[in-house]
């Protein structure tokens, strides 16, 4: 039997693989983000099931509870929940405007606990359902100029513990947590940014597609915490065991690693407002199979955008 699934952050990069993911396996979808087009877009993509798109703002009071309704009356009920809406932001700590620390922590923090509580009050009426969130690598390390998020997903670590204890009278309702590291999607482009230099992903880089295939398999076997990136646990192990190695390292490599070489002004990004135009599955830092196999004319051009881009 399909189940009904709800997506929040549909629109782009993980969300958007995951809804892919879902729609290959029959279910029937609630997709939710800002930007009405890119939703329309996504519906398309899944267009073998039946999908209702429902334009949400996470941050704006009442949303997914407007949400949740949505589901009920077309579907009759919620089966899964899974939240994926993020945005990021770079920059000195002091230096980042204090409007826009506070927003990627009222959409990546208050917004994931928003859709928890909207999610197990209706799981406790029917006794069973799953919600999954993702977190971060960086809800276990930290790394400079990325203040707000990590302080987000240090947050989001914690409600889930907490939740996750509070469900051991409810076996049938499960929490689970996906924390990938580095994945190839837009949200660096996409990000704030006060720093001067565009982000990326730090290698090695995953594609949203596995981390969606995580996302999906929790639902069919619930795991309390899904780690997806090769080096995650080395990274953790560094982080804890030695903190002053860490510190001295985490700096340079991520100027090395986690800023490309293309400048910047100073802008908001998409921490206020979507931008369509920027939303996709993959962020172009892996390179395209199928540009690859098209000849050394396609491979020279994706080893320039990993390198410059």
């Amino acid at each position: 039997m399909s189940r009904v699934v709800v997506i929040v952050g549909a629109s782009s990069g993980i969300g958007r693989a995951t809804a892919r993911g879902f729609a290959e396996r029959g279910d029937r979808l609630v997709l939710a983000a800002r930007a009405t087009t890119t939703l329309a877009e996504v519906r398309a993509e899944c267009a073998d099931v039946d999908v209702l798109t429902v334009p949400t703002d996470v941050t704006e009071p009442g949303a997914l509870d407007a949400l949740a309704d949505a589901a009920i009356d077309r579907f009759g009920r919620i089966d899964v929940w899974v939240h994926t809406a993020a945005v990021m932001a770079y920059g000195r700590f002091d230096e980042l405007p204090g409007r826009v620390f506070d927003q990627v922590v009222r959409t990546d923090l208050l917004g994931a606990a928003g859709s928890v509580r909207v999610a197990l009050r209706h799981f406790r009426a029917t006794g069973a359902g799953t919600v999954v969130l993702t977190g971060s690598v960086l809800g276990h390390i930290t790394a400079p100029n990325m203040s707000a998020y990590v302080a987000s997903k240090w947050g989001l670590q914690g409600l889930v513990r907490t939740v996750q204890q509070e469900l051991r009278d409810s076996p049938e309702i499960r929490l689970c947590l996906v924390n990938p590291g580095s994945v190839d999607t837009p949200v660096y482009q996409q990000a704030a940014n006060y720093l001067g230099r565009v982000g990326r992903p730090p290698p090695p880089v995953a594609s949203p597609q596995r981390v969606a295939r995580a996302i999906v398999n929790c639902v069919d076997r619930p795991r309390r915490e899904v780690s997806v990136g090769r080096l995650n646990v080395v990274m953790r192990v560094g982080f804890t065991v030695l903190p002053g190695v860490y510190d001295i390292l985490v700096g340079p490599l991520m100027r090395l690693a986690g800023l490309s070489g293309r400048t910047v002004a100073a802008n908001d990004g998409s921490v206020f407002a979507p931008n369509p135009a920027g939303e996709s599955v993959r962020g172009g830092h892996l390179p395209d199979l199928r540009q690859l196999v098209s000849g050394p004319a396609g491979a020279v051009s994706a080893a320039l955008r990993r390198r410059f881009g």
